[in-house]
């Protein structure tokens, strides 16, 4: 596979980007090797400038849940960009997409739109902690939160690729605020609560770990996990950047049934553009400017591009038979590659919850961050580029989410399965 053009815009980039990339995990660190230009994109295919083309599974890391350039999208975007770009000021799309969010999100009553996960996840914080008037937050071991000063201790996705425990410049006096626990830990929790109680602001995490490889809730966690919070008055926060209208229109919490304080989502309501949002109960959220003294603003928020973007998204989800199609291809998949290993004699463990999963090599369960860095990386970076060379674009890091969209077709599937076979094989 001819990778010229992209070396040499590699060698390129390393001149004037640190790292030659613009965020960390593109630059193939943990797997080795040199990243792939991407020059186009369409339905569940990559093209990169060498002219190679690539079953993507990245999904540009999840929004991507129609295919790229998926006619509809792009159709609005167009729309959207012909009326101008940026105005600075309210838009009726603004308002459309927040009665769309409410309305698959009951728990959101009031919904504020910002420019990306981190920025959304921050202003949830900033809400919890103005409402309860405490200081400290409780996260979890392996979860990713964006990347704010006070949330990059324990994260997971590119800190764990990295192989960066927690962030240089990030300074004590913030980092003290920052308790954390193991995911699916609940009797760490208690005791952390019990420890700190009149301390603690707001709890979050991801309702479905997706930033150290898709790890599910165990059964029970999250209900207790809503007990605890609620007896305690503390703020329950789900950052559901990547399960929400991933895994269920209605994100992990209509699948699990759970009512949180405030939502954090992203990537899908943009289709693709960047954008964030959080909400949750009205109480909360009349606290943010201009309703009330916390503050948070931003020039781009509620882009119309993105907006018109997500709204148009959210119309394709909501066809019959798209979540049941997503599903199924899932399943499908998740299995081939399981048959595939245990005939090659390699050890996996899989999980899954609906359209995002992860092999992880290791052949003991995966609960939790400790469990999840067990796995043998250098083993999966072999892996990534066998199935790269076949034309299989996985995630560059083990502790990534594999995503699918409604563009991948029963033939991408066994196409990927019999890539599988052979990238085993070569082990």
């Amino acid at each position: 596979m001819k990778t010229t053009r992209s070396a040499k815009l590699f060698a390129e980039a390393q001149q004037l980007i640190p790292g030659g990339v613009n965020s960390p995990v593109r630059a193939f660190r943990s797997v080795g090797g040199q990243p792939r230009f991407i020059q186009r994109a369409k339905g569940s295919r990559l093209h990169d400038v060498d002219g190679n083309a690539y079953i993507d599974y990245v999904l540009s890391w999840g929004p991507m849940i129609l295919g790229h350039a998926h006619p509809a999208v792009i159709g609005a975007i167009k729309k959207a960009a012909g009326l101008g770009t940026s105005y600075g000021a309210p838009t009726e799309l603004e308002v459309l997409l927040a009665k769309e969010i409410r309305a698959a999100f009951p728990s959101m009553e009031k919904v504020r739109l910002v420019s990306s996960g981190t920025e959304a996840v921050m202003s949830a914080i900033r809400a919890a902690r103005g409402f309860t008037k405490r200081d400290s937050i409780l996260k979890f071991e392996g979860c990713y939160h964006g990347h704010s000063d006070y949330l990059l201790a324990k994260a997971g996705s590119g800190l764990a690729t990295l192989g960066i425990p927690d962030s240089p410049g990030v300074p004590e006096d913030f980092a003290k605020h920052t308790l954390t626990a193991p995911y699916n830990d609940i009797r760490a929790v208690q005791q952390l609560i019990k420890e700190h109680q009149n301390q603690l602001a707001c709890v979050i995490l991801e309702p479905i770990a997706g930033n150290m490889g898709v790890v599910p809730p165990d059964p029970g966690f999250l209900p207790a996990l809503r007990q605890l919070t609620a007896e305690h008055d503390i703020v329950l926060i789900f950052d559901e950047v990547i399960s929400g209208f991933r895994v269920n229109y209605g994100g992990a919490q209509a699948l699990y049934g759970i009512k949180p304080d405030l939502t954090v989502l992203g990537k899908i309501i943009g289709g693709g553009l960047p954008v964030g949002a959080y909400g949750g109960r009205k109480e909360i959220m009349d606290l943010i400017a201009p309703s009330g003294p916390v503050y948070q603003a931003g020039t781009l928020s509620g882009n119309p591009l993105a907006v018109a973007a997500g709204l148009a998204t959210l119309k394709q989800l909501k066809a019959r038979g798209i979540y049941k199609k997503l599903e199924d291809n899932s399943n499908a998949l998740a299995k081939g590659m399981g048959e595939a290993a245990k005939k090659a004699g390699i050890s996996v463990t899989q999980t899954r919850v609906g359209s995002m999963l992860t092999t992880f090599f290791t052949p003991g369960p995966v609960v939790d961050w400790n469990t999840a860095k067990q796995c043998d990386t250098k083993r999966y970076g072999q892996f990534f580029h066998a199935m790269l060379d076949q034309g299989i674009y996985l995630a560059p890091s083990q502790f990534e989410a594999a995503f699918l969209s409604t563009a991948h077709s029963a033939q991408d599937i066994a196409k990927t399965i019999k890539a599988a076979h052979t990238a085993f094989k070569k082990l």
